[in-house]
């Protein structure tokens, strides 16, 4: 079906909840997207926050508190919030990839099948029958049992028995989060066979982003393909395509219906469009190709000589339209918006509205600066 990008734009805000219906609470938006990039915590939290409006910081602590979010490596060697039920199969699919991928790290780091196997019976017999335990703590464990922790076989040691399904971070301890036994945090996991989990997943990242390309989602993924083909064979009639300038583009037909409907009905964009999103949003992140939403020109600003580390984006009209930064105290968080060009009294008013929102989700007042 022809579209242009403005159809795109319009849809890429309803499935981020960015527009249109916002979600009720912080699981509720992990459900939405599937996984939530979560590397930088504080950013992390302010994406669920920015998608469930009314939530705060303490709302999400307590989500990883009870378990209906869970923070782990499903795919790309990245930290994602996800939600509990949906990890393990998540994890059948990226696991062996993922693995393999290590081979040579682990060589370098003389981490032996040996030292993984028993990294993985010290912490099961540890944690067995609801236990807990911080990472300082796990360190020392393995330490205090021969297995060497240094220049970084710790974090590879937590990371394979996290991409294996054996550990994730669990309940906040002290100012981080403690580790648990998967199998017993998440005592009722969804069980897919293979062709239907590859059809789950292409399902659930176009539901949460929508419109992309199978590019996009092997990107996501980092995945195969051949598996993004299968995927949508699946879905079946759950997906339809787009096609803007020869590109061919996918979109849950739940979320075509929806922009449809809401289209017909002339319901105006909302206010909540203009959107202060945080550092390695999925909005900007969660794509192969990001052109759409970020102009190449402005690129460099956003992810500084291409380094990965992506900067707070302020989005208007579904586009990035300038960056943000924050200066908070214990009580109070000024904004300061760099637009990359100037700004609209419309795109200004959304700024402070983005900025108050931000302010309460921290429990804080706020302020914005002026823009020069």
């Amino acid at each position: 079906m022809p579209a242009s990008t403005a159809d795109l734009l319009r849809m890429r805000l309803l499935a981020h909840a960015l527009d249109g219906l916002a979600e009720s609470d912080p699981a509720s938006v992990v459900r939405r997207l599937l996984a939530v990039q979560a590397q930088d915590f504080g950013a992390a939290c302010w994406a669920l926050g920015l998608r469930a409006p009314g939530s705060v910081r303490a709302d999400v602590i307590a989500a990883l508190d009870a378990g209906t979010i869970i923070r782990s490596w499903p795919m790309r060697g990245t930290l994602h919030f996800v939600p509990p039920a949906d990890l393990g199969w998540m994890l059948e699919i990226t696991t062996h990839r993922m693995i393999t991928g290590l081979t040579l790290r682990h060589r370098q780091l003389e981490l032996e099948n040996d030292d993984l196997g028993r990294a993985r019976d010290l912490v099961t017999g540890t944690l067995a029958g609801g236990g807990s335990i911080s990472r300082a703590e796990l360190m020392e464990l393995w330490e205090t049992n021969g297995i060497a922790t240094a220049g970084q076989r710790g974090y590879h040691l937590i990371y394979y028995l996290a991409q294996t399904g054996v550990l994730c971070w669990g309940p906040a301890h002290k100012t981080q989060q403690s580790l648990v036994l998967l199998d017993e945090w998440v005592p009722n996991p969804r069980r897919l066979e293979h062709d239907e989990a590859l059809g789950e997943f292409i399902v659930r990242y176009l539901a949460g982003h929508g419109p992309a390309t199978i590019k996009d989602f092997v990107w996501w993924t980092k995945g195969t393909m051949a598996d993004a083909r299968a995927g949508i064979a699946v879905a079946g009639d759950r997906l339809t395509s787009l096609e803007v300038d020869g590109t061919e583009y996918w979109v849950t037909s739940e979320l075509a219906d929806r922009d449809a409907a809401r289209a017909a009905a002339r319901t105006p964009a909302e206010k909540r469009a203009v959107a202060l999103t945080p550092a390695f949003d999925e909005y900007v992140i969660g794509y192969q190709n990001r052109d759409l939403v970020l102009d190449p020109a402005f690129a460099n600003r956003v992810v500084p000589g291409g380094n990965g580390v992506f900067a707070p984006v302020i989005v208007s009209r579904g586009r990035a339209a300038g960056l943000w930064k924050r200066r908070a105290t214990a009580t109070k968080v000024a904004v300061h918006p760099e637009p990359f060009g100037r700004f609209a009294q419309t795109e200004l008013a959304g700024v402070a509205r983005g900025a108050k929102a931000y302010g309460r989700f921290l429990g804080v007042t706020a302020s914005v600066d002026s823009v020069d």
